[in-house]
C-alpha cells in the first residue's frame, strides 16, 4: 500500500528576510513531503499598505534557493482557494497571529471541504520584516 505524498503550501511576502521566515519554512518542510511556496508578487504587497524593499524577482530567488522549499510560485490573489485549485496542496501552513480571525475562520470551513489541514506556526517573536523596515527608515532619514 503505497501513502500520498503530502503536499504542503505556505505563502508570504518573504521581504528582508529574516529567521522567522526561515522558522515558518523549514517547520512546514518537517510536515509534509513536497513544499510549496507562494512569494507574494510586488503588486499585491500593497494589501500591507507598504512597498516592498526587496524587487518580486529577487525575493522569489531567495526563497527558492533554501533547502526546505521544493518549489516557488507567485502569489497574485490573496484567494487562497484559488491556489488550491490549481497547486492541490493537502496541507497549508500559516503564522498564529492569523489563527481565530474571521478569514481564516472561513478559509477553515473552505478547506476542510475538500481535506486541506490548516496547521498555525507561532509566529517569531522579536524578529518581523515591519520592524526591520522601522529600523532602515530610521537609519535612512
Amino acid at each position: 500500500m503505497q501513502m500520498s505524498k503530502i503536499i504542503g503550501y505556505t505563502t508570504g511576502v518573504f521581504d528582508l528576510f529574516h529567521v522567522g521566515h526561515l522558522n515558518i519554512l523549514k517547520q512546514a518542510r518537517e510536515q509534509c513531503d513536497y513544499l510549496i511556496v507562494g512569494v507574494t508578487v510586488d503588486e499585491l504587497v500593497a494589501y500591507k499598505n507598504v512597498k516592498a524593499v526587496i524587487p518580486y524577482e529577487e525575493r522569489k530567488g531567495i526563497v527558492a534557493s533554501i533547502k526546505y522549499v521544493d518549489q516557488v510560485v507567485p502569489q497574485t490573489s490573496m484567494d487562497k482557494m484559488e491556489a488550491w485549485k490549481s497547486l492541490q496542496f493537502n496541507r497549508m501552513f500559516v503564522g498564529s497571529d492569523w489563527k481565530g480571525t474571521d478569514k481564516w475562520n472561513k478559509f477553515e470551513e473552505e478547506f476542510a471541504e475538500v481535506g486541506v489541514e490548516i496547521v498555525y506556526f507561532p509566529y517569531t517573536d522579536g524578529t518581523s520584516s515591519s520592524k526591520l523596515r522601522a529600523v532602515l527608515d530610521k537609519i535612512m532619514k
